[in-house]
């Protein structure tokens, strides 16, 4: 059985529209209108267990919703999931022991205690026992580096820090599944790269399973062999993540900053402009090209300060799913 599957899921949400202006509030009091967005359009999906699934989408595309609905936080409007052979939305307590969320814009310790006051308390609500807890403790804080912050308030811990004991917290109770709502958003690269280490990691050692949510490329390219790409609501690829960027994404784009502005004339003659800026270009260059491209660039009359290879962004991945 696979560890999540997921069919014929929807939810559609109701709301009330009010134009502004005082004639319109009085209409309201005695007529108002309903509204209705289909957040989720009838996915479906299965995950094995052990997978590291990348699950990716634009704004508003139905990700988070998708994995309320997973974890139970609300409750679909129709179709059916399992997790771990539990239905979410039940809330039974041997399924809630069992899996964990981690939402990178929202926090689940203390803000004016320190984090281990927040691991305590979860190592009750979860029921761990106290060898359990120490060990898994020991292992997590040796893996992410932060011994020395544990007793240290929350609220003064930088933001890859945080983001490493919001980790800590949600798996001391050995969870099998692991949902993941842009854990590295609004990181530098060092702390991104540190994240996606120990995920890796984790997920190598311990076999749990997690379905991952990013807008960074490189967290899904890094981590990810598998992508789920839902936009509308409606699922609209599932497969490797390789055949979508050979198909999709078939080259990279590399930034080049400069000590002054050039034009376009110049820019040009080293490649297909993606974006021009006063003191930067950006270039489209084939994968294949890469290496060659870089050192033409370097070896140009161009005032070059530094250069940046990355990866398209998803969403331009999206466009390009829906222009093919």
């Amino acid at each position: 059985m696979p560890a999540i599957l997921v069919k014929n899921l929807s939810k559609k949400y109701e709301y009330l529209k009010k134009e502004p202006g005082v004639m319109n509030s009085l209409k309201n009091l005695f007529s108002r209108k309903k509204h209705f967005k289909n957040a989720v359009k009838k996915i479906n999906f299965s995950i094995e267990e052990g997978e590291l699934v990348g699950f990716l989408g634009p704004n508003g595309a139905g990700k988070t919703t998708t994995l309320k609905m997973l974890s139970g936080i609300i409750t679909p409007s129709s179709g059916q999931a399992e997790v771990l052979g539990h239905v979410p939305w039940k809330r039974e307590p041997t399924y809630q022991k069992q899996f964990a969320m981690v939402m990178g814009q929202k926090n689940q310790l203390w803000w004016d205690l320190p984090p281990m006051e927040s691991f305590l308390l979860n190592k009750e609500i979860y029921e761990v026992d106290k060898r359990r807890f120490q060990e898994n403790l020991d292992r997590l804080t040796k893996l992410l580096k932060v011994k020395d912050i544990l007793h240290k308030q929350v609220r003064q811990l930088s933001l890859g820090e945080r983001m490493k004991c919001e980790l800590i917290s949600s798996l001391l109770h050995d969870p099998k599944v692991l949902f993941l709502d842009e854990p590295t958003i609004g990181m530098d690269v060092v702390a991104q790269k540190n994240i996606r280490d120990f995920l890796l990691k984790y997920n190598q050692e311990r076999k749990t399973t997690i379905l991952l949510t990013s807008h960074y490329m490189e967290d899904i390219v890094r981590l990810c062999k598998r992508i789920i790409i839902i936009h509308h609501g409606t699922l609209i690829y599932d497969g490797e993540v390789e055949r979508l960027i050979k198909k999709y994404a078939p080259a990279k784009v590399v930034k080049v900053y400069l000590d002054r502005e050039v034009t376009r004339e110049e820019a040009k003659k080293l490649g297909e402009i993606y974006e021009l800026e006063p003191s930067l270009i950006t270039y489209s260059i084939p994968r294949k090209n890469i290496k060659e491209a870089t050192a033409k660039i370097l070896s140009s009359s161009l005032p070059v300060r530094d250069i940046d290879i990355g990866e398209i962004r998803v969403e331009k991945i999206i466009r390009n799913i829906f222009n093919s």
